[in-house]
């Protein structure tokens, strides 16, 4: 059976629920926040309908079709240059005024357009009552009253999707604008026409709006028209006409006609109840949004998420470092020697062993990150940090992109399209990756915890604020240097506060989680081979005569040594010299001149080499260099006690490592992103220069550690 293959954009302003809305739709699970510019690219999905099968498209949420930030303009784009058969416009019913602007520019598209009134539950508690059939009949366009998080009126959606689809017509309900601007929008609409060619590809009212509105946007796409300078030059004539008789801006002119076409829709279909006066969100933002409260309370909400974190993932990775242990010691006992069982246990399980055992942290940080999101602390934050971050040059929406670079890099940076202005934009991603993403803290976790045993939640904590102080610093010297410039205006609703659903948080875990586990299997597999090929080979034999002079030095020095002791130590030597000799040790003799000045030997060099890819695989390569797997039983010693034993590690060494890691470039996926974004020239600035400070950093720092401890 061949199916209609029907395309539906889903649209509407930022917290409208529009994602939750598309997930009920299509049974997809997308990520679902409460707060503007989660959605900053289209996201798919599909349901089939009887002889159709729908295809959804989730854009942007959107204030205006007058595009700014990158994310309206994916919004814009789409509608503009895919031509969907139909948009889904999602109100929040709890502030249909407001949503009702956007509304109106859908319609002017000359697409078909239903309204989807979301949220009505949480409008009918504030004593809204929307008379849906009423509004209907206003506007010209279906209104369908539904609740995203439950799916309640999905299916009365989907058959007046059916209905409008089916109909022959589509009923145009353009608003006026008066007859000033009404006469001069029509002459400009007849000028447009005249290029049938043109005019098929954009509406013609739409666009000759768009003029008079002054959209740059709108005189770009016109330069395809045959008469484009003609056309322009008249749209001026009409905005210089108009503000003079008005008095005032064109674009507020038509905006405030906008806004009385929509008021006097508002009054006609909603009726207000009276409820009590008493409500939660206010009484709560009382406390969170004070003007002294607010900023220590952000503090102190990260500290508590970071501080749970560790407290609640110390049992479980012990338990996963356990396992891997014991499969290493168990193979190791069954298995006779061969290439591929080195391969096994000394590459794979030190491997991708090391790095599974930090799963249990990513599922807790990424839950109550999504905890924060979807109860809508998030935009709390933006205000409460706003003024703070303002003196270091950064825009208050840009703690967005800040924290989601605690859970990854990626969307971090895809976040700031939220940004308006592009120096805003360019400013955030910069700093971006200061912020210590969910794939260090396996680094910092293992280092803490060896080399700052008494406390170390609070070591990682601290590499984690290091880190955001940097970030504040670096905002501020490109403020006052190359991104010189003031942050634009910050305006954003706050929503309510809202219940987060069990489901929707489980499968933003599940899906952060799948990422770092699929990441162990792909890239941190096949990093951990590489390693483990490239320690092992070309291979090295001690030599008879330099076996039995070791075995003859260890004996005068333990006369008491058994035979199985003497051969222990010399296997040890023997290792020892092997890997010094393979192609890693090669190259980390290489390179360790370059290192050697932050306290780095060559194994450090190799693993942070290796780390460029993925900082996960810093804890892999390590686990390899440091031979965990190798030789190991039930009692085997962790990483963290092969780290202890080596002499050329120290507090100071970890520390250094761990700034070193925190200041160094993100992994190539987040650079791809962060090029894609930000142009060739920018992306090199920002690699060439983290590269430089990580060093200086560490060298500074490793330098004063030693005086100090010489000093003490």
């Amino acid at each position: 059976m061949t199916r209609e293959k029907i395309r539906i954009a889903l649209a509407g302003n930022p917290n409208s629920g529009k994602t939750t809305l598309f997930n009920a739709l299509t049974g997809a699970h997308h990520k679902v926040g409460n707060y503007p510019g989660v959605t900053v690219e289209k996201k798919e999905g599909s349901r089939i309908r009887g002889s159709r099968e729908y295809h959804f498209v989730d854009l942007p949420g959107i204030y205006s079709l007058t595009a700014y930030s990158i994310d309206e303009v994916v919004a814009r784009d789409f509608l503009l240059d895919e031509k969907p058969d139909l948009i889904v416009d999602v109100l929040d019913s709890t502030n249909l005024e407001r949503h009702l602007y956007l509304c109106l520019q859908f319609q002017e598209l000359g697409i078909p357009v239903i309204g989807a009134l979301n949220m009505t539950d949480e409008a009918e508690a504030k004593g809204i009552q929307v008379d849906s059939v009423s509004l209907s009949g206003i506007l010209g366009i279906p209104m369908v009253k539904t609740v995203g998080p439950r799916g309640a009126g999905v299916d009365e959606l989907l058959d007046k999707v059916d209905e409008v689809l089916s109909s022959l017509q589509h009923q145009d309900r353009s608003i006026r604008y008066g007859d000033e601007i009404e006469g001069r929008l029509q002459h400009l609409q007849a000028l447009i026409g005249e290029d049938e060619t043109f005019s098929s590809q954009f509406p013609s009212r739409w666009l000759a709006l768009k003029l008079l509105e002054k959209d740059i946007n709108a005189y770009e796409r016109l330069k395809a028209h045959r008469n484009a300078e003609a056309i322009a030059a008249e749209a001026r004539t009409s905005i210089n006409w108009l503000e003079k008789h008005y008095g005032k801006d064109n674009e507020i002119v038509i905006s405030e006609q906008r806004y009385g076409y929509i008021r006097g829709a508002v009054r006609e279909c909603i009726k207000i109840v009276k409820k009590s006066d008493f409500s939660v969100t206010e009484m709560i933002d009382k406390v969170i949004m004070h003007p002294l409260l607010s900023l220590p309370i952000f503090v102190l909400v990260l500290w508590g998420m970071f501080q749970l974190t560790f407290t609640l993932g110390e049992y479980p990775m012990a338990w996963l470092e356990g396992f891997f242990t014991w499969l290493s010691g168990t193979l190791n006992g069954i298995m006779g020697e061969s290439g591929f069982k080195s391969l096994l246990i000394d590459g794979v399980i030190a491997g991708v062993g090391g790095v599974l055992s930090f799963v249990p942290l990513i599922i807790i940080l990424f839950f109550l990150l999504s905890i924060l999101e979807d109860i809508g602390y998030m935009s709390r934050a933006a205000f409460a940090t706003d003024k703070f971050l303002h003196t270091f040059g950064l825009h208050g929406q840009s703690i967005f992109p800040m924290m989601l670079g605690f859970g990854c890099s990626v969307p971090a940076i895809m976040a700031a399209r939220t940004l308006k202005s592009r120096r805003d934009r360019i400013l955030t991603i910069l700093v971006i990756p200061f912020i210590s993403c969910g794939a260090k803290l396996p680094v910092y976790v293992l280092l803490a915890a060896a080399f700052f045993p008494n406390n170390p939640a609070l070591m990682v904590m601290a590499i984690y604020g290091i880190g955001v102080v940097l970030s504040l610093v670096a905002a501020f010297v490109l403020n006052k240097t190359i991104l010189r410039g003031d942050p634009t205006p910050f305006v954003m609703e706050l929503p309510p506060y809202r219940s987060p659903t069990l489901r929707g948080i489980l499968w933003h875990v599940w899906d952060k989680t799948w990422q770092y586990v699929k990441k162990a299997g792909t890239v941190i597999l096949a990093a951990s081979i590489l390693i483990w090929a490239i320690t092992s080979f070309p291979g090295y034999t001690l030599p008879e005569d330099q076996r039995e002079n070791l075995r003859q030095t260890y004996m005068a020095e333990n006369p008491n040594s058994t035979p199985e002791e003497v051969s222990e130590y010399i296997d040890i030597q023997e290792s020892e010299l092997r890997l010094a000799n393979s192609f890693a040790g090669r190259l980390g003799r290489l390179i360790e001149p370059l290192f050697k000045p932050l306290g780095f030997d060559w194994k450090i060099g190799v693993a942070m080499l290796t780390g460029f890819a993925a900082k996960e695989v810093i804890v892999s390569t390590l686990g390899i260099l440091y031979g965990v797997g190798h030789g190991e039983s039930e009692e085997s010693e962790s990483l963290r006690a092969a780290l202890q034993q080596d002499p050329a590690w120290n507090p100071l060494v970890a520390f250094v490592l761990m700034l070193f890691v925190l200041v160094i470039p993100p992994c190539f996926a987040a650079q791809a992103t962060m090029r894609a974004e930000l142009g060739w020239s920018w992306w090199a600035f920002s690699v060439l220069s983290l590269l430089v400070f990580g060093w200086l950093l560490g060298f500074a720092i490793y330098q004063i550690g030693l005086l100090v401890g010489a000093l003490a």
